[in-house]
């Protein structure tokens, strides 16, 4: 099972649309939606999270869209999207990838 974390601010508006994207992909590929959150502003989040952008999603440590993590990162994120995706939440077709490539690695 891979490990799962979605890191995120409070205040960000694309939290939620992130969330349930997330759990479409683990309905795509069949496997139990477990992962950990992180907000970024709490002291409970580990510092290696304050290096990405909300709303973002790792799959076994890496970003689900390939960026490695940035000292500028307190900011919402923004994604490639295709016109029926927004842009501030991870792509469907990202998501499930990392997750298969995990499930298949594990």
């Amino acid at each position: 099972m891979p490990t799962v974390e979605f890191i995120y601010d409070v205040d960000c508006p694309n939290v939620e649309k992130a969330r349930q994207q997330l759990q479409r992909a683990f309905d795509e590929t069949n496997m139990d939606p477990v992962w950990q959150e992180w907000d970024r502003d709490t002291g409970e989040a580990p510092e290696y999270v304050r290096g990405y952008g909300s709303p973002t999603i790792l799959v076994d440590g890496q970003d689900v869209a390939g960026l490695p993590p940035s000292a500028d990162a307190n900011c919402c994120r923004v994604y490639e999207a295709s016109e029926k995706e927004e842009p501030g939440v991870p792509p469907l077709e990202l998501i499930t990838a990392a997750l298969l490539e995990a499930k298949e690695m594990g």
